[in-house]
């Protein structure tokens, strides 16, 4: 029970001082969930990342869900689950009570602007450090110019993306099991 309402407080402290949405949640994520608690390695989260992502669903809900599932089962993914969506509820609750009035005042738009330039910030720091973990070899690299292209140019679904890259994943993973000779020119480059 004593993990169980850590895991909830960790979570709600997640949820609470995460503005922004789930790709903002990634270096507190890291922090607490990699770092402080050792409840996942960096490539667990990830991947707990990119199934939240791919998933019907909101990214931190998702993600707080499989994490929580993964360390204690179905009492951990709810605790996990109720924790980052609780400080939510409470502010949304509270806003929407008082943001009629408060809307007009010049400090309290500053303050959104504010709010929102720093949440581009720790979106860039999120993606910055994904990327320096998961463009490991020329074909990482590869795929991810490709879906970057195909993403700015185009409007195919993120989900199709990230379904299109782990089937690709599995091909190339695939074909490089089968050819040893593709797996070390690989590991050279």
């Amino acid at each position: 029970m004593k993990e169980l309402l850590e895991m909830f407080v960790i979570f709600a402290r997640i949820g609470g001082f995460t503005f922004g949405g789930g790709y903002a949640m990634l270096p507190m994520l890291e922090k607490e969930v990699v770092n402080n608690k050792h409840w996942a390695t960096e490539e667990e989260l990830m991947d707990c990342y990119a199934i939240g992502q791919c998933t019907p669903g909101i990214i931190a809900i998702n993600t707080a869900t499989f994490i929580g599932y993964r360390v204690k089962g179905i009492s951990g993914a709810i605790a996990a689950t109720l924790g980052v969506i609780a400080p939510s509820l409470v502010i949304i609750t509270v806003i929407s009570a008082f943001i009629s009035n408060f809307m007009d005042l010049w400090f309290v738009s500053s303050a959104f602007a504010g709010i929102r330039a720093c949440v581009c910030v720790l979106i860039f720091d999120a993606v910055w450090k994904l990327g320096k973990k998961s463009l490991v070899d020329n074909t990482t690299k590869i795929l991810f110019l490709i879906i970057l292209a195909v993403s700015l140019f185009t409007n195919v679904s993120s989900a199709l993306l990230v379904v299109a890259a782990g089937i690709t994943g599995v091909v190339v993973k695939g074909i490089r099991k089968n050819d040893p000779k593709a797996e070390k020119k690989e590991e050279k480059a």
